[in-house]
Order: C-alpha cells, then structure tokens, then sequence
C-alpha cells in the first residue's frame, strides 16, 4: 500500500547484531518483537494500515560475524508514540538467533526541516519582488498580526495584559506575560492572563475567587516554579501546567501549546466549566468537517463543499481565490490558513454560506457569510 500520511517525525535508530543477518531480518524483528507490547492500535502493521507510519528504512553493513546499521520510521503520529515505539524497537534484544541492541539516536521534527525551507525560499521571493510597493504577502502579514494583537488587552487597575476573552471565558490561563499570551493566542486560546511577575497581583486574587476555574500554565524552569508556588500560597489554582524542561511558554510551538492545552478543556468538562453548546447549524457543521479536519490540517489546503456536503475540490490556498471566479455550487469552504478580508470577499460574490479556517483577521462586511474557526467549533 502507498503511504499517504504526512511525515511529520523520523524515528532515528541504530543497531549492532552479533552475527550476520540481512535487512529483511531486521524488519522482520521490529514488527515481530514489538506487535502486541503496546495494544493492537499501536501495532506498527496497523499504524502503517492507517497510514501512521510509512515504508521502514533499514540500512546494514556486515563485518566478519556481526551487522551493524540504521533504521528510519517516517512516522505521522504524535511525538508521544513516536517515543513509545521507539521504547518498544529498544526492547528487542534477538534479530534471528543473534543477540542485540537497539539505541534511539534521534526523533527529528520534518516540519521543522520543511519551515526553514519555507524561509530560505520567502528570502529569495522577497528578493526578487523586492521592487513592489506592497505585496499580497505584505497584506496577509499584517492581518495575521492584526488579529492576534488586537486580541491583547488589559485587566485591572494595574493594567496587567490579558487575551480579550477572559471577560467571557469561565476558566483563566495564568501565565506569566505579554509574549506568553500572544503565543497562546497563535494557538487559538483567548483566555489568558499575565502575572507579570513574582509579586502575585490584587486583581488577580479577586479573579481567583471568582466562579471562573484557574489554570496555571507556567515556564519550565526554574524561576516559573517559584511563581508557581508563590501563587498556590495566595489563590486556588484548580489546574496546574507547565511549559516543557527549561523551555518558556512563549517558545513553544502553537502545536505544541494546543497539544497540553486540549486536555485541559477535558479536564475543564470534568470540572463543569465546558464552553456553551453550540447551535444546531453548528453541530451538523462541526460533524461534517471533523471528518475533514485530520487530512486538511497543516496542508495548508482548501476544501470546499456542496449543499449536500460532497467534496467539490481540495486545492493549495494559494490557488483558491482564481477557483472560486470559475467555480458555483459551494455551500462551505473548509481552509488549512486564516481567513483574510480578500478572501470573504470573493465568497460574497461566489454566494458560500460558511466559511471555516483556524483563525479570522480583522473582517467587515460579512454579508450572508458566516465565519467560523476550528476552535469555535470544538474541533481542534
């Protein structure tokens, strides 16, 4: 079968046998020695059936009784399986007759590989149309800038910054400030409040006593620990978080920030703090487009669909505008990107009903059209 997953980590390792074996045996002792350690969903047979993990590379090289070589698991999971199968790989201990070993030397983030390619090619872009006033890549720049910053506000009468849902939202991200809130918000979360520094502020005690529930989501070093504690000896904190081992809440990727986030909204649930219901539309629309939603996300594609929701195409964004001139029957337009003011306006004249993508810039005149993100719709 094909492999039509989107590579996001390969999975590193090396191995030493102490006799000589061919690569097929070494194959063959992965998937033999690791089926069943983990539970049938995480079999590699089935991960490779639902396109989880592509086509094993094994590379070897034989001496006069013992084999050495590499192995690379193009994998599109989660970096927690990533790391349980790498674990499981590391527990074979015989390839045939022959002891071994297996050692991870390395988990690598394609995407990030795929992110410098992107800014090495906009270099070169910029470059090159360097002589025009203002670009559409300008425009799109400044949307995404303007409606991540004009989310940002201030709470309390020592103005401490603050994403402008908290007024609405019934539970608080604490966080430590401005930069960690912008990046929260690059991950789809309006719901944070800075401490801005050690000295635990009056308002945010108030808010604490508040029906609102409390999570902290601070760095991973050192000095966020100690804001922890200082806040637990001052408010109620229901849930507590921190960013990844000597890493700041504003360096984290937004994927990684949705990735410990999202199980808080679980947790938030539990807790009965869940988001309003959303309407019947909504509903209907969130089911249709959860079913799209893994294959779209991070393709940086468009999806558009008809009234009886039937995929009508699935293109690059890059080329969506110049489609809908020629296209007619679309009810909604699913979209891997932000939803920008030139675009809506081409929907208005292509008469779409909804239009859904991950975030929204700053938008006017909407018309018949109704704006949605992910978020809003439960589903990333």
């Amino acid at each position: 079968m094909p492999y039509t997953g989107i590579v996001k980590y390969h999975v590193k390792l090396s191995f030493d046998v102490d006799g000589l074996v061919e690569r097929a045996d070494i194959i063959g002792a992965i998937f033999g020695q690791t089926e069943g350690l983990l539970g049938p969903e995480m079999n590699l047979n089935e991960l490779q059936r639902v396109s989880k993990v592509g086509r094993i590379e094994v590379t070897t090289t034989s001496t006069e009784n013992t084999t050495n070589g590499n192995v690379l698991l193009p994998m599109s999971t989660d970096v927690d399986t990533c790391a349980l199968i790498s674990a499981a790989i590391e527990s074979i201990d015989k390839v045939g007759p022959f002891d071994c070993s297996f050692k991870l030397d390395a988990i690598d983030d394609v995407r990030a590989s795929k992110k410098e390619d992107i800014v090495r090619r906009a270099k070169e872009i910029k470059q090159k149309w360097s002589t025009k006033s203002v670009s559409e890549g300008d425009t799109m720049l400044k949307d995404v800038h303007e409606s991540i910053a004009g989310k940002v506000t201030t709470y309390g009468p020592n103005k401490l910054p603050c994403s402008t849902g908290v007024f609405d939202s019934p539970w608080i991200i604490l966080v430590e400030g401005r930069a960690d809130i912008l990046n929260l918000l690059r991950a789809g979360f309006d719901n944070a409040l800075a401490i801005n520094g050690a000295t635990i502020d009056e308002s945010i005690k108030e808010m604490c006593k508040s029906k609102k529930k409390i999570v902290a989501f601070l760095d991973g070093d050192r000095a966020g620990g100690m804001i922890l504690q200082e806040l637990k000896s001052v408010v109620n904190v229901d849930i507590e978080l921190r960013a990844d081992s000597g890493i700041e809440v504003e360096e984290l990727t937004p994927q990684r920030v949705a990735d410990i986030l999202n199980d808080t909204n679980i947790e938030m649930k539990k807790l009965g703090t869940s988001p309003p219901t959303i309407n019947e539309d909504d509903k209907s629309l969130a089911t249709v487009i959860s079913k799209i939603y893994p294959d779209l996300n991070e393709t940086l594609e468009s999806v558009a669909l008809d009234d009886k929701d039937n995929q009508l195409f699935k293109i690059p964004i890059s080329e969506l505008v110049n489609k809908l001139s020629t296209q007619t029957g679309i009810k909604c337009l699913i979209l891997d990107g932000i939803i920008t003011q030139r675009l809506l306006d081409n929907a208005k004249t292509s008469g779409i009903g909804y239009i859904v993508g991950h975030r929204a810039a700053k938008l006017s005149n909407l018309g018949d059209v109704k704006i949605k993100t992910f978020t809003e719709l439960g589903i990333s």
